[in-house]
């Protein structure tokens, strides 16, 4: 070993600690350590350029477009309708109802608050709906309403994160991490994972779209919906493709270099962003390009040529990334959090978001595009049936953090669709029949392309983790 090409943290990893590591890698068996830990390919079925060997099943879809409203929506004022509700409108909680519960503001006399706007059923299969969803009611039979959905986090950055990572701590690998690690992408010249967001800040911040503990090169990419998709992806003036060609060639060069002698693995995570990078040059300004999509679907969504980055522009987006092979993308629009005047704050997100979530699933109908697509909406938990106290009611009408129970919708390609899964009890407090987890979300996803979610493990800290740690189950009656 030459001590001088040599970092501290090198010298210490080959020496005993090093050999240490070496027979517990030994002792974990061969996948394990290497990353995955399952079913090793049979001739033909080998990925190309993803870590997974195969395939664990058949898939039913290609990619995932997952439309996360961040802050928590009222399932109450939109998916679950309790008629209770409004009969009890003012009056206290039962204190049996909240007693050992947990939460962020909720006080000992709180008031329930009724539904704030009429729901009426829709569509062949008959799911109520809120007033404020008249998109989405026209689509309601491509549907799988999920209510029974709860999670362990009560909070909004543990919650977010723990809904996109499977865990609430920071440093953990997104789904769409995950994903790219674990079966690769379907293009060359764009992320497998792409991230857009509107609406405002994040609590969850860029936890959310980490490669955690994965190689760097799988972490989301943050794209713009206006302008050039990624800062400074285009050369700077005085530079050309040849000789950026042989400037990415040296930095190549050199950093293979630095990798054979140095061993870090970030040194390699670096060369693929920069060759991603020169490849997304000539993809991404066709991507932005918006000439080629009509007035009328552009309306459909709500959206013009103009649209400097809304929710509408960034779903026409995430369509036009779908058709070009992105395997994950992940849309965020926050300002879902009413802890007052709940009724005006529906209605806005409402606005904002109704009539592209619904021109999304119709767009990639279509086109074709549905049955090799899932479509996935929710937040990171829900909304409780009463007032943060009862001297709110009449005042600030809100509602707090509710983990126990909250709405999520899913569509698309291997989804049963036209159907209500779940069931809260009279007051939409807790679940009382067909309950899912978090993770149970995140297992049926990776289900549905083709992944058993307990064999797409990564060793790390000398433990192999996975995105649904040790929990999940796969929810068979949404499955088609």
């Amino acid at each position: 070993m030459n001590l001088q090409t040599t970092t501290r943290r090198q010298l210490f990893q080959t020496c005993g600690i090093g050999l240490g590591k070496i027979s517990l890698a030994t002792l974990l068996a061969g996948g394990a350590a290497s990353g995955f830990t399952g079913h090793r390919a049979t001739a033909g079925e080998m990925i190309l350029g993803a870590q997974l060997p195969a395939l664990h099943h058949p898939p039913k879809i290609k990619r995932v477009i997952y439309l996360f409203m961040a802050g928590a929506p009222s399932q109450l004022d939109l998916f679950d309708h309790k008629p209770k509700l409004a009969e009890l409108e003012g009056k206290p909680i039962p204190p049996s109802v909240i007693a050992g519960q947990r939460y962020a503001f909720i006080q000992p006399d709180a008031a329930v608050l009724g539904p704030r706007f009429r729901f009426e059923k829709h569509g062949q299969c008959g799911a109520e709906l809120s007033s404020v969803l008249p998109h989405l009611a026209k689509v309601v039979d491509d549907l799988a309403i999920i209510r029974g959905v709860h999670t362990d986090q009560f909070n909004h950055a543990p919650a977010q994160i723990f809904v996109n990572t499977g865990s609430p701590i920071p440093g953990r690998p997104a789904m769409g991490a995950w994903l790219s690690y674990g079966i690769g992408s379907e293009a060359d010249d764009l992320p497998g994972f792409v991230v857009l967001s509107s609406g405002g800040n994040l609590s969850g911040g860029a936890a959310m779209w980490s490669a955690g503990f994965l190689p760097g090169q799988h972490q989301g990419v943050p794209f713009r919906s206006s302008g050039d998709p990624i800062l400074h992806v285009a050369n700077p003036n005085g530079i050309d493709n040849q000789m950026q060609r042989g400037t990415l060639d040296l930095l190549a060069d050199l950093n293979q270099r630095r990798q054979e002698r140095l061993g870090v693995a970030d040194v390699q995570s670096r060369i693929e962003s920069y060759e991603m990078a020169y490849r997304m040059q000539s993809r991404a300004p066709e991507l932005m390009d918006f000439s080629g999509e009509d007035d009328a679907t552009l309306a459909m969504y709500g959206t013009n040529r103009e649209d400097a980055g809304s929710f509408a522009k960034n779903c026409v987006l995430a369509r036009r990334m779908a058709e070009r092979g992105v395997r994950f993308i992940q849309l965020y629009h926050s300002g879902w959090d009413h802890h007052s005047q709940v009724e005006k704050g529906v209605q806005g997100q409402c606005r904002q978001t109704d009539q592209a979530s619904a021109a999304l699933i119709q767009d990639l109908k279509r086109r074709g595009m549905l049955d090799d697509t899932l479509v996935v909406w929710g937040g990171e938990f829900g909304r409780t049936p009463m007032v943060e106290s009862s001297a709110a009611l009449g005042r600030s009408l809100g509602r707090d953090h509710h983990p126990q129970a909250f709405t999520m919708w899913m569509a698309g390609g291997g989804i049963r669709s036209g159907q209500t899964l779940g069931q809260t009890d009279e007051l939409g407090f807790h679940v009382v029949e067909d309950g899912v987890h978090v993770h149970d979300i995140q297992a049926t996803i990776l289900h549905l392309l083709g992944i058993d979610h307990e064999q797409l493990t990564f060793t790390f800290a000398g433990r192999p983790f996975r995105l649904t740690d040790i929990h999940g189950h796969v929810i068979e009656k949404l499955l088609a």
